[in-house]
């Protein structure tokens, strides 16, 4: 459930938001929506694969683990991680829409916001506190890069460049394990491509996030190893 409002300084001058990490702070999930100009650093951590929303269209992906609510990153209260994609970071503010102005909403539902502890929103007479402008600025770093999705997944498609796949994996205690139903770059057929379809790929921008999916593979070693020491210090 969640509650989502716009933020003011009024009603809400007292809140406070816990930027700490941890489950119990909803940071327990599998993945997180990304989009092509935060792929070089997701790659450097994370699988990047396509997922499909709710309506059936195709999102890029930063994977934590291989099953519903699982974050291999996640150690205690620490993030194990160089980089944390910006849609867990904005959590619990979201962009609403009023006429043609973009505004900062937050969800007063979400675990991470209270009264008790962390970052305070608004200053003793109400003005916007360093870290509210900070996460303001984020969303709209979010929300530009996100709508870098859809003419990339286009592009993709046209070129017919994304592939289901399927994961099989063996585990250290024996068990086999399978992911599936997420979508990655098909690496032959780009190596197809002609001259002409690169040159329109490289002039809109979309090679370099393509080579960012396709490095970011290399990142399932280690899901798959973060798996196995887990598996092990619960034994």
């Amino acid at each position: 459930m969640s509650r989502t409002v716009q933020l003011n300084n009024v009603d809400h001058k007292d809140l406070r938001v816990d930027t700490g990490h941890g489950a119990a702070l909803g940071d327990a999930v599998m993945w997180a929506i990304t989009f092509p100009a935060e792929f070089r650093n997701v790659q450097a951590n994370y699988p990047i694969v396509f997922g499909k929303s709710a309506d059936g269209e195709f999102q890029p992906l930063a994977l934590f683990g291989f099953t519903d609510g699982q974050n291999l990153f996640l150690d205690g209260e620490r993030w194990d991680a160089t980089y944390i994609p910006l849609t867990i970071v904005r959590q619990p503010f979201l962009i609403g829409r009023s006429a043609d102005e973009m505004l900062v909403h937050i969800d007063l539902d979400h675990p991470r916001v209270g009264s008790a502890r962390g970052e305070a929103l608004f200053l003793p007479h109400g003005g916007t506190s360093d870290y509210l402008e900070r996460a303001s600025s984020m969303l709209n770093t979010i929300h530009q890069g996100l709508q870098t999705n859809a003419p990339f997944v286009a592009a993709l498609l046209q070129h017919q460049l994304l592939e289901p796949f399927v994961l099989d994996i063996r585990l250290d205690d024996g068990s086999d394990n399978r992911l599936s139903g997420y979508y990655a770059i098909d690496e032959d057929r780009l190596r197809q491509l002609d001259g002409d379809a690169f040159a329109s790929l490289g002039r809109a921008g979309h090679l370099e996030p393509i080579y960012m999916m396709l490095a970011s593979v290399a990142r399932f070693r280690d899901l798959i190893d973060r798996v196995n020491r887990a598996g092990a210090a619960g034994r």
